[in-house]
């Protein structure tokens, strides 16, 4: 069977529509999800069979039929592991939990589940930790999330940032090929990583600025934090193309 997979812009979407802060519905957020890559099934009038050959996780099965408050790691996970070149494990998370970020991720906040900020803030983990160290993780978080028991003193709450950084990704990646495009901008720099460092320091401005709330100084560490997330996402496509080379080197040595 095709397993169903998300962008991050679709994962991010999910969270905030669960959250009731997207027009959109989390059921509209799936449906076009999976349509974005049966489209073809669609124009055949094959979509039944097309749908029926796609394994949905238990999770998203779970939020077609109702509308839920919080998740548990496991479903987090479960998400998590839908998106474009993510790799998570329970034990990571649950690790993440109870000790590298338990002043950022605490205890559950729904309950016996956790909250979607939370579960936005542990997919934020999972993409950083692709270029930084989990020391540099947690200082950028003190600097973003401040107080960890006060979410109302965020910088930016963790769902938005997820969404921001997956947005503007999608964004420079015209093509649509995991790489950030540098079309439009200045070619008189001397390299290409010059053109894609200007291209990233647009956009993250750009974006910045449409919140008056915020000082100069927190408009550049949120900026700087979105910066860094988006190269950790190019970095997460690179390492993911990495293992499949080497799985493929590992699983084709003397096949013939």
């Amino acid at each position: 069977m095709k397993q169903f997979t998300l962008t991050r812009r679709e994962a991010a979407m999910l969270l905030l529509s669960i959250q009731g802060k997207s027009h959109k519905t989390p059921l509209d957020v799936l449906r076009e999800a999976w349509l974005r890559t049966h489209s073809h099934d669609l124009n055949r009038d094959e979509s039944l069979a097309a749908f029926l050959g796609t394994s949905i996780p238990a999770i998203c099965e779970k939020i077609i039929k109702k509308r839920i408050q919080g998740l548990s790691l496991s479903e987090i996970v479960k998400i998590g592991n839908q998106i474009e070149y993510s790799n998570l494990s329970i034990t990571s998370v649950q690790n993440w939990v109870k000790r590298d970020f338990k002043d950022f991720l605490g205890a559950p906040k729904e309950g016996k589940k956790y909250s979607i900020e939370q579960a936005g803030m542990i997919l934020i983990i999972e993409d950083l930790k692709t270029a930084l160290d989990f020391e540099s993780i947690r200082k950028l978080f003190q600097i973003i999330f401040r107080n960890p028991e006060d979410d109302g003193d965020d910088l930016i709450a963790p769902v938005k940032l997820y969404y921001a950084y997956s947005a503007l990704f999608e964004e420079m990646d015209e093509n649509d090929d995991q790489l950030l495009d540098v079309s439009g901008y200045d070619k008189s720099l001397r390299n290409q990583d010059a053109v894609i460092e200007q291209m990233i320091r647009v956009k993250t401005d750009a974006y910045v600025n449409q919140f008056p709330g915020l000082t100069s100084e927190q408009k550049e560490a949120v900026r700087n934090m979105l910066i860094v997330a988006l190269i950790s996402v190019q970095t997460s496509y690179f390492h993911s193309l990495a293992r499949r080379y080497m799985n493929a080197t590992l699983f084709l040595q003397n096949l013939n």
